[in-house]
Protein backbone atom coordinates (compact mmCIF):
# COMPACT_ATOMS: atom_id res chain seq x y z
CA UNK A 1 0.00 0.00 0.00
CA UNK A 2 2.76 2.18 0.63
CA UNK A 3 4.75 1.86 -2.67
CA UNK A 4 1.33 2.26 -4.42
CA UNK A 5 0.26 4.43 -2.40
CA UNK A 6 -0.87 8.04 -4.18
CA UNK A 7 2.70 8.93 -4.32
CA UNK A 8 2.90 6.63 -7.28
CA UNK A 9 0.61 9.21 -9.70
CA UNK A 10 3.72 11.66 -9.44
CA UNK A 11 6.44 9.44 -10.64
CA UNK A 12 5.68 9.81 -14.68
CA UNK A 13 6.29 13.41 -13.96
CA UNK A 14 9.07 12.98 -11.16
CA UNK A 15 10.94 10.11 -12.79
CA UNK A 16 10.07 9.83 -16.54
CA UNK A 17 10.62 13.12 -17.49
CA UNK A 18 14.02 14.40 -16.40
CA UNK A 19 15.33 10.99 -17.07
CA UNK A 20 13.51 9.98 -20.48
CA UNK A 21 12.39 6.32 -21.56
CA UNK A 22 15.48 4.25 -21.12
CA UNK A 23 16.78 6.44 -18.44
CA UNK A 24 13.42 6.07 -16.46
CA UNK A 25 12.60 2.14 -17.34
CA UNK A 26 15.88 1.11 -16.82
CA UNK A 27 16.34 2.75 -13.38
CA UNK A 28 12.87 2.18 -12.06
CA UNK A 29 13.62 -1.71 -12.85
CA UNK A 30 17.22 -1.58 -11.26
CA UNK A 31 15.80 0.43 -8.35
CA UNK A 32 13.54 -2.55 -7.84
CA UNK A 33 15.84 -5.16 -8.05
CA UNK A 34 18.17 -3.82 -6.08
CA UNK A 35 15.55 -2.75 -3.57
CA UNK A 36 14.23 -6.26 -3.55
CA UNK A 37 17.88 -7.66 -2.49
CA UNK A 38 18.83 -5.03 -0.13
CA UNK A 39 15.71 -6.12 1.66
CA UNK A 40 16.30 -9.55 1.57
CA UNK A 41 19.80 -9.09 3.55
CA UNK A 42 18.34 -7.28 6.10
CA UNK A 43 15.56 -9.62 6.30
CA UNK A 44 18.39 -12.58 6.92
CA UNK A 45 19.79 -10.07 9.65
CA UNK A 46 16.21 -10.78 11.59
CA UNK A 47 18.76 -12.84 13.96
CA UNK A 48 21.71 -11.90 14.83
CA UNK A 49 24.12 -13.25 17.92
CA UNK A 50 21.04 -15.50 18.81
CA UNK A 51 18.59 -12.70 19.32
CA UNK A 52 15.97 -11.14 17.48
CA UNK A 53 15.90 -7.59 16.41
CA UNK A 54 12.74 -6.33 15.95
CA UNK A 55 13.59 -2.47 14.92
CA UNK A 56 16.27 -1.19 12.16
CA UNK A 57 18.01 0.83 15.01
CA UNK A 58 18.11 -2.18 18.25
CA UNK A 59 20.02 -4.10 15.11
CA UNK A 60 22.22 -1.33 13.81
CA UNK A 61 22.97 -0.62 17.53
CA UNK A 62 23.83 -4.57 18.08
CA UNK A 63 25.95 -4.19 15.50
CA UNK A 64 28.11 -0.38 15.53
CA UNK A 65 26.89 0.77 19.03
CA UNK A 66 25.03 3.07 20.84
CA UNK A 67 26.08 5.73 18.30
CA UNK A 68 25.22 3.81 15.43
CA UNK A 69 21.53 3.29 17.04
CA UNK A 70 20.86 6.97 17.89
CA UNK A 71 21.89 7.69 13.72
CA UNK A 72 19.45 5.18 12.65
CA UNK A 73 16.99 6.46 14.83
CA UNK A 74 17.14 9.81 13.78
CA UNK A 75 17.09 8.68 9.99
CA UNK A 76 14.41 6.91 10.16
CA UNK A 77 12.34 9.46 11.65
CA UNK A 78 13.22 12.34 9.53
CA UNK A 79 12.22 9.80 6.79
CA UNK A 80 9.07 9.35 8.04
CA UNK A 81 8.55 13.27 8.64
CA UNK A 82 9.75 14.11 4.82
CA UNK A 83 7.12 11.37 3.50
CA UNK A 84 4.45 13.03 5.99
CA UNK A 85 5.15 16.45 4.09
CA UNK A 86 4.72 14.50 0.71
CA UNK A 87 1.57 13.03 1.57
CA UNK A 88 0.31 16.59 2.96
CA UNK A 89 1.29 18.04 -0.41
CA UNK A 90 -0.21 15.12 -2.43
CA UNK A 91 -3.22 15.23 -0.68
CA UNK A 92 -3.41 19.22 -1.29
CA UNK A 93 -2.90 18.30 -4.88
CA UNK A 94 -5.81 16.31 -5.18
CA UNK A 95 -8.15 18.52 -3.58
CA UNK A 96 -7.08 21.56 -5.57
CA UNK A 97 -7.64 19.29 -8.63
CA UNK A 98 -11.07 18.34 -7.45
CA UNK A 99 -11.88 21.93 -6.50
CA UNK A 100 -10.87 23.06 -10.16
CA UNK A 101 -13.59 20.53 -11.41
CA UNK A 102 -16.27 22.61 -10.23
CA UNK A 103 -14.59 26.07 -9.98
CA UNK A 104 -11.79 27.68 -12.24
CA UNK A 105 -11.89 30.84 -10.19
CA UNK A 106 -8.22 30.60 -8.66
CA UNK A 107 -9.27 32.20 -5.49
CA UNK A 108 -7.83 28.95 -3.65
CA UNK A 109 -4.12 28.36 -4.05
CA UNK A 110 -2.24 25.10 -3.56
CA UNK A 111 -1.01 26.37 -0.11
CA UNK A 112 -5.12 26.91 0.89
CA UNK A 113 -5.59 23.16 0.11
CA UNK A 114 -2.60 22.29 1.65
CA UNK A 115 -3.94 23.91 4.69
CA UNK A 116 -7.20 22.19 4.82
CA UNK A 117 -5.57 18.75 3.59
CA UNK A 118 -3.41 19.48 7.39
CA UNK A 119 -6.33 20.38 8.93
CA UNK A 120 -8.02 16.99 7.85
CA UNK A 121 -4.95 15.07 8.95
CA UNK A 122 -5.05 16.38 12.58
CA UNK A 123 -8.91 15.55 12.88
CA UNK A 124 -7.47 12.10 11.49
CA UNK A 125 -5.18 11.53 14.20
CA UNK A 126 -7.02 12.47 16.73
CA UNK A 127 -10.17 10.25 15.76
CA UNK A 128 -7.78 7.39 15.39
CA UNK A 129 -5.62 6.65 18.36
CA UNK A 130 -3.32 4.21 17.41
CA UNK A 131 -2.55 1.46 14.56
CA UNK A 132 -5.24 -1.13 15.38
CA UNK A 133 -8.25 1.46 15.33
CA UNK A 134 -7.26 1.45 11.27
CA UNK A 135 -9.04 -2.21 10.67
CA UNK A 136 -11.98 -0.48 8.17
CA UNK A 137 -9.58 2.78 7.48
CA UNK A 138 -7.14 0.11 5.63
CA UNK A 139 -9.86 -1.70 3.91
CA UNK A 140 -11.00 1.97 2.34
CA UNK A 141 -7.39 3.07 1.66
CA UNK A 142 -7.20 -0.54 -0.49
CA UNK A 143 -10.55 0.74 -2.36
CA UNK A 144 -9.31 3.85 -2.86
CA UNK A 145 -5.84 2.92 -4.27
CA UNK A 146 -7.55 1.02 -7.20
CA UNK A 147 -10.09 3.13 -8.06
CA UNK A 148 -7.02 6.11 -8.54
CA UNK A 149 -4.62 3.79 -10.11
CA UNK A 150 -7.20 2.19 -12.44
CA UNK A 151 -8.89 5.41 -12.98
CA UNK A 152 -5.35 6.80 -14.53
CA UNK A 153 -4.54 4.30 -16.22
CA UNK A 154 -7.88 3.64 -18.36
CA UNK A 155 -8.08 7.46 -18.98
CA UNK A 156 -4.27 7.76 -19.88
CA UNK A 157 -4.32 4.82 -22.07
CA UNK A 158 -7.28 7.00 -23.84
CA UNK A 159 -5.27 10.24 -24.01
CA UNK A 160 -2.65 8.30 -25.98
CA UNK A 161 -4.52 6.95 -28.18
CA UNK A 162 -6.34 10.38 -29.48
CA UNK A 163 -3.57 12.19 -29.32
CA UNK A 164 -1.15 13.45 -31.58
CA UNK A 165 3.28 12.91 -31.21
CA UNK A 166 4.32 13.65 -27.81
CA UNK A 167 7.89 15.37 -27.31
CA UNK A 168 9.32 12.79 -25.18
CA UNK A 169 12.79 14.87 -24.67
CA UNK A 170 14.19 16.02 -21.91
CA UNK A 171 13.26 19.74 -20.67
CA UNK A 172 15.32 22.07 -19.46
CA UNK A 173 18.86 23.63 -20.62
CA UNK A 174 22.47 21.44 -19.98
CA UNK A 175 22.98 22.38 -16.65
CA UNK A 176 19.44 21.84 -15.36
CA UNK A 177 18.77 18.81 -17.36
CA UNK A 178 22.21 17.20 -15.11
CA UNK A 179 20.72 18.43 -11.26
CA UNK A 180 17.07 17.17 -12.75
CA UNK A 181 18.40 13.73 -13.65
CA UNK A 182 20.51 13.12 -10.66
CA UNK A 183 18.10 14.64 -8.29
CA UNK A 184 15.35 12.03 -10.28
CA UNK A 185 17.98 9.26 -9.11
CA UNK A 186 16.62 10.10 -5.88
CA UNK A 187 12.78 9.95 -6.63
CA UNK A 188 13.33 6.30 -8.48
CA UNK A 189 14.90 5.21 -4.71
CA UNK A 190 12.19 6.91 -2.90
CA UNK A 191 9.60 4.91 -4.59
CA UNK A 192 11.20 1.58 -3.02
CA UNK A 193 11.50 3.42 0.79
CA UNK A 194 12.10 -0.07 2.69
CA UNK A 195 13.70 1.03 5.77
CA UNK A 196 11.27 -0.18 8.42
CA UNK A 197 11.88 -4.13 7.34
CA UNK A 198 12.50 -5.38 10.81
CA UNK A 199 9.36 -3.39 12.54
CA UNK A 200 7.24 -5.18 9.95
CA UNK A 201 9.23 -8.37 10.50
CA UNK A 202 8.02 -8.38 14.09
CA UNK A 203 4.68 -8.82 12.95
CA UNK A 204 5.02 -12.00 10.73
CA UNK A 205 4.18 -15.52 12.25
CA UNK A 206 6.57 -18.29 11.97
CA UNK A 207 8.86 -19.25 10.52
CA UNK A 208 9.85 -15.57 10.43
CA UNK A 209 12.61 -15.11 8.09
CA UNK A 210 11.31 -17.71 5.26
CA UNK A 211 7.66 -15.64 5.68
CA UNK A 212 9.32 -12.11 5.40
CA UNK A 213 11.54 -13.50 1.78
CA UNK A 214 7.81 -14.41 0.38
CA UNK A 215 6.03 -11.38 1.38
CA UNK A 216 9.09 -9.73 -0.63
CA UNK A 217 9.29 -11.34 -3.50
CA UNK A 218 5.55 -11.00 -3.97
CA UNK A 219 5.74 -6.84 -3.34
CA UNK A 220 8.85 -6.83 -5.85
CA UNK A 221 7.20 -8.64 -8.49
CA UNK A 222 3.18 -8.49 -8.65
CA UNK A 223 3.35 -6.09 -6.14
CA UNK A 224 5.12 -3.38 -7.98
CA UNK A 225 3.10 -3.88 -11.37
CA UNK A 226 0.39 -1.00 -10.84
CA UNK A 227 3.31 1.42 -9.88
CA UNK A 228 5.47 0.31 -13.04
CA UNK A 229 2.19 0.31 -15.27
CA UNK A 230 0.43 3.60 -14.38
CA UNK A 231 3.95 5.55 -14.58
CA UNK A 232 4.60 4.10 -18.03
CA UNK A 233 1.30 4.72 -19.52
CA UNK A 234 1.74 8.20 -18.02
CA UNK A 235 4.34 9.32 -19.83
CA UNK A 236 3.65 7.48 -22.90
CA UNK A 237 0.19 9.55 -22.96
CA UNK A 238 1.67 13.12 -22.50
CA UNK A 239 5.43 13.07 -23.04
CA UNK A 240 7.67 15.89 -21.68
CA UNK A 241 4.46 17.66 -20.35
CA UNK A 242 3.53 15.12 -17.83
CA UNK A 243 2.77 16.68 -14.50
CA UNK A 244 4.31 15.55 -10.63
CA UNK A 245 0.22 14.78 -10.31
CA UNK A 246 -0.55 12.59 -12.93
CA UNK A 247 -4.33 13.09 -12.84
CA UNK A 248 -4.06 16.93 -13.93
CA UNK A 249 -3.15 15.65 -17.19
CA UNK A 250 -5.80 13.17 -18.07
CA UNK A 251 -9.14 13.78 -19.76
CA UNK A 252 -12.77 11.96 -19.58
CA UNK A 253 -16.01 12.79 -17.56
CA UNK A 254 -15.99 15.08 -14.39
CA UNK A 255 -17.73 12.68 -12.42
CA UNK A 256 -14.85 10.18 -12.92
CA UNK A 257 -12.04 12.37 -12.47
CA UNK A 258 -13.49 13.41 -9.45
CA UNK A 259 -13.66 10.26 -8.00
CA UNK A 260 -9.75 9.79 -8.57
CA UNK A 261 -9.04 13.10 -6.97
CA UNK A 262 -11.03 12.15 -4.00
CA UNK A 263 -9.85 8.36 -3.70
CA UNK A 264 -6.33 10.02 -3.69
CA UNK A 265 -6.98 12.62 -1.56
CA UNK A 266 -8.22 9.97 1.30
CA UNK A 267 -5.81 7.79 0.63
CA UNK A 268 -2.88 10.17 1.21
CA UNK A 269 -4.85 10.89 4.22
CA UNK A 270 -4.81 7.34 5.68
CA UNK A 271 -1.27 6.60 4.52
CA UNK A 272 0.23 9.46 6.03
CA UNK A 273 -1.39 8.19 9.51
CA UNK A 274 0.59 4.89 8.45
CA UNK A 275 3.94 6.37 8.17
CA UNK A 276 3.28 8.99 11.32
CA UNK A 277 2.15 5.94 13.85
CA UNK A 278 5.72 5.37 15.03
CA UNK A 279 6.27 9.33 15.95
CA UNK A 280 3.27 8.98 17.62
CA UNK A 281 3.63 5.67 19.78
CA UNK A 282 7.57 7.30 20.27
CA UNK A 283 5.69 10.35 21.94
CA UNK A 284 2.84 8.48 23.56
CA UNK A 285 5.63 6.22 25.25
CA UNK A 286 7.45 9.23 26.25
CA UNK A 287 4.97 11.00 28.06
CA UNK A 288 3.42 8.00 29.41
CA UNK A 289 0.30 7.55 27.46
CA UNK A 290 -1.95 4.93 29.16
CA UNK A 291 -5.33 3.53 29.09
CA UNK A 292 -8.26 4.44 27.31
CA UNK A 293 -8.09 6.43 24.22
CA UNK A 294 -11.43 8.23 25.06
CA UNK A 295 -9.76 9.75 28.60
CA UNK A 296 -9.95 13.38 29.21
CA UNK A 297 -5.85 13.86 29.17
CA UNK A 298 -5.55 11.12 26.18
CA UNK A 299 -7.54 13.34 23.70
CA UNK A 300 -5.71 16.50 25.36
CA UNK A 301 -2.73 14.95 24.36
CA UNK A 302 -3.20 14.07 21.18
CA UNK A 303 -4.97 17.08 20.19
CA UNK A 304 -1.68 19.05 21.62
CA UNK A 305 1.10 16.57 20.32
CA UNK A 306 -0.07 15.44 17.43
CA UNK A 307 -2.06 18.56 16.51
CA UNK A 308 1.88 20.68 16.84
CA UNK A 309 3.56 17.95 14.75
CA UNK A 310 0.96 18.18 11.95
CA UNK A 311 0.66 21.80 12.07
CA UNK A 312 4.35 21.98 11.21
CA UNK A 313 4.40 19.47 8.87
CA UNK A 314 1.70 21.28 6.98
CA UNK A 315 3.62 24.53 7.64
CA UNK A 316 6.33 22.97 6.00
CA UNK A 317 4.43 21.64 2.99
CA UNK A 318 2.70 25.14 2.33
CA UNK A 319 6.07 26.81 2.39
CA UNK A 320 7.57 24.67 -0.13
CA UNK A 321 5.13 22.61 -1.96
CA UNK A 322 7.41 21.16 -4.57
CA UNK A 323 6.35 17.35 -4.34
CA UNK A 324 9.18 15.99 -6.96
CA UNK A 325 11.99 17.93 -5.17
CA UNK A 326 10.67 16.54 -1.82
CA UNK A 327 10.93 13.29 -2.78
CA UNK A 328 14.44 13.58 -3.81
CA UNK A 329 15.12 14.84 -0.64
CA UNK A 330 13.56 12.02 1.43
CA UNK A 331 15.54 9.50 -1.34
CA UNK A 332 18.80 11.05 -0.15
CA UNK A 333 18.76 11.86 3.06
CA UNK A 334 17.15 8.39 4.03
CA UNK A 335 16.28 6.14 1.70
CA UNK A 336 19.60 5.93 0.36
CA UNK A 337 21.44 4.83 3.73
CA UNK A 338 19.05 3.09 5.22
CA UNK A 339 16.97 0.88 2.15
CA UNK A 340 20.77 0.36 -0.06
CA UNK A 341 24.08 1.30 1.98
CA UNK A 342 23.39 -0.39 5.73
CA UNK A 343 22.01 -3.46 5.10
CA UNK A 344 24.97 -3.87 2.91
CA UNK A 345 27.37 -3.00 5.39
CA UNK A 346 25.73 -4.75 8.13
CA UNK A 347 25.17 -7.95 6.07
CA UNK A 348 29.01 -7.85 5.64
CA UNK A 349 30.01 -7.00 9.48
CA UNK A 350 27.25 -9.66 10.87
CA UNK A 351 28.29 -12.40 8.13
CA UNK A 352 32.20 -11.62 7.43
CA UNK A 353 33.49 -14.63 8.52
CA UNK A 354 31.16 -16.08 6.30
CA UNK A 355 31.71 -14.74 3.41
CA UNK A 356 34.57 -15.24 0.82
CA UNK A 357 36.80 -12.34 -0.39
CA UNK A 358 34.54 -11.76 -3.69
CA UNK A 359 31.20 -11.22 -1.66
CA UNK A 360 32.85 -8.67 0.96
CA UNK A 361 34.43 -6.70 -2.05
CA UNK A 362 30.87 -6.57 -3.36
CA UNK A 363 29.05 -5.68 -0.20
CA UNK A 364 31.97 -2.73 0.12
CA UNK A 365 31.46 -1.92 -3.44
CA UNK A 366 27.85 -1.15 -2.73
CA UNK A 367 28.12 0.75 0.15
CA UNK A 368 30.49 3.26 -1.42
CA UNK A 369 28.82 3.54 -4.68
CA UNK A 370 25.27 3.93 -2.86
CA UNK A 371 26.95 6.05 -0.61
CA UNK A 372 28.64 8.41 -3.60
CA UNK A 373 25.05 8.45 -5.31
CA UNK A 374 23.01 9.75 -1.78
CA UNK A 375 25.49 12.27 -1.81
CA UNK A 376 25.10 14.07 -5.19
CA UNK A 377 21.16 13.14 -4.82
CA UNK A 378 21.09 15.56 -1.90
CA UNK A 379 22.72 18.26 -3.43
CA UNK A 380 21.10 18.04 -6.88
CA UNK A 381 17.95 18.32 -4.81
CA UNK A 382 18.68 20.87 -2.24
CA UNK A 383 19.59 23.09 -5.29
CA UNK A 384 16.38 22.51 -7.24
CA UNK A 385 14.61 23.38 -4.03
CA UNK A 386 16.69 26.49 -3.59
CA UNK A 387 16.08 27.87 -7.25
CA UNK A 388 12.31 27.55 -7.11
CA UNK A 389 12.67 29.42 -3.44
CA UNK A 390 14.26 31.81 -4.47
CA UNK A 391 10.91 32.81 -7.35
CA UNK A 392 8.51 31.35 -5.61
CA UNK A 393 5.10 33.14 -3.71
CA UNK A 394 3.81 31.88 -0.80
CA UNK A 395 0.51 31.57 -2.43
CA UNK A 396 1.62 31.08 -5.80
CA UNK A 397 -0.46 29.09 -8.12
CA UNK A 398 1.38 26.44 -8.89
Amino acid sequence: MGINSAYALGYSGTIMVPLGWIGGIVGLILSTMVSLYASILTAKLHEVGGKRHIRYRDLAGYLYGRTAYLVVWALQYASLFLINIGYIIMAGSALKAFYLLFSDDHQLKLPHFIAIAGFTCVLFAIATPHLSALRVWLGVSSLCLLLYLCIAFVLSLEDGMKAPARDYSIPGSEVSKIFATIGAVGNVVFAFNTGMIPEIQATVRPPVIENMLKALFFQFTVGVVPLHAVTYIGYWAYGSSTSSYLLNNVHGPVWLKGVAHMSAFIQSIITLHIFASPTYEFLDTTYGIKGSALAPRNIAFRVVVRGGYLVLTTFLSTLLPFLGDFMSLTGAISTFPLTFVLPNHMYLVARKNKLSSLQKSWHWLNCVFFSCISAAAFVAALKLIVVKTETYHFFADI
